[in-house]
C-alpha cells in the first residue's frame, strides 16, 4: 500500500496593531502598539513615554496633529513591551501624528 503525506499550506497574515495614546492614572503617559486591553489594564509593544511634549495643545491634538516642535519635546526611547495597570484614558493616533511622534528623537537626560 502506498501512503501519501499531505501537507497544509498555512500564509501568516501580518496583524496590524492599532497605535494609541495611553494616560493612566499615575505613571504617565504612553504611545505605542496597542497589543492587549483587559479593563485597565494595557499591553503596548514599541511603546515610548511621553514625558514632555511641545507643539501639541492637549493629548487629543498630539494624537491627531502630531507634534509642530519635535525638537522641544521629551519622549525617551521605545521598550519592547509595558503593561500599564490603571488605564483611563486611550486616544487613536493619525497615520501624520504617528510620523510625526516616531521623528522625535530618543530623549537621554
Amino acid at each position: 500500500m502506498k501512503t501519501t503525506k499531505t501537507t497544509k499550506k498555512t500564509t501568516k497574515k501580518a496583524v496590524t496593531l492599532a497605535y494609541v495614546i495611553v494616560r493612566t492614572f499615575s505613571a504617565g503617559c504612553f504611545v505605542g502598539e496597542l497589543f492587549a486591553r483587559d479593563g485597565k489594564e494595557v499591553t503596548l509593544v514599541k511603546a515610548r513615554r511621553l514625558w514632555y511634549w511641545a507643539g501639541a495643545a492637549s493629548l487629543s491634538q498630539l494624537a491627531t496633529d502630531g507634534t509642530s516642535r519635535p525638537a522641544d519635546c521629551k519622549f525617551p526611547a521605545p521598550v519592547e513591551q509595558i503593561i500599564l495597570t490603571e488605564a483611563i484614558e486611550i486616544i487613536s493616533v493619525t497615520g501624520r501624528a504617528r510620523k510625526s511622534i516616531e521623528a522625535v528623537q530618543p530623549w537621554r537626560a
